[in-house]
């Protein structure tokens, strides 16, 4: 079972866009592992971001980012990472296909809505920071029997 972190970021939470998009993940099948409001403090989200330090960008993603709460989520299903991203489209909701969220919401390149890891390091690194471990649940749901085979 593969993990993924999730932020509905302050476009998503100021469009109140979070239960339509959360419900998109929930309809394809993935579980929700952890899920917590919080307004993030700038450092946290300096260390997030921190491979973007020296873009033209990063200043202002970094105040985005921390100019409203955000909701973090941890998703978890088979090859998680790759249906999240999929589901999302591309970051640009201008080139983004019809029918991802992305694509269906979003406008902008910096405002798309929702941030997911990008590959199975990346998640783990991304959900400690933002997650202790106590926070995360793994649970079975009478219905995963009718989403995914033993196969």
């Amino acid at each position: 079972m593969e993990r993924t972190l999730i932020i509905f970021k302050p476009d998503a939470m100021n469009r109140n866009l979070v239960g339509r998009i959360l419900t998109r993940f929930e309809d394809k099948g993935l579980r929700i592992a952890a899920l917590k409001l919080q307004k993030s403090p700038r450092s946290q989200v300096e260390k997030h971001y921190a491979v973007h330090k020296e873009r033209p960008f990063y200043g202002s993603l970094v105040e985005f980012m921390t100019s409203s709460p955000v909701i973090l989520a941890v998703l978890e299903g088979p090859e998680a990472i790759a249906i999240v991203r999929n589901l999302l489209g591309a970051t640009n909701g201008r080139k983004a296909s019809p029918g991802t969220i992305r694509g269906d919401f979003g406008l902008d390149q910096q405002y798309n809505l929702v941030h997911a890891s990008d590959g199975p390091e990346t998640a783990r690194e991304e959900i400690e920071l933002f997650f202790k471990p106590e926070e995360i649940v793994s649970y079975e749901r009478a219905t995963d029997r009718w989403i995914v085979s033993n196969g």
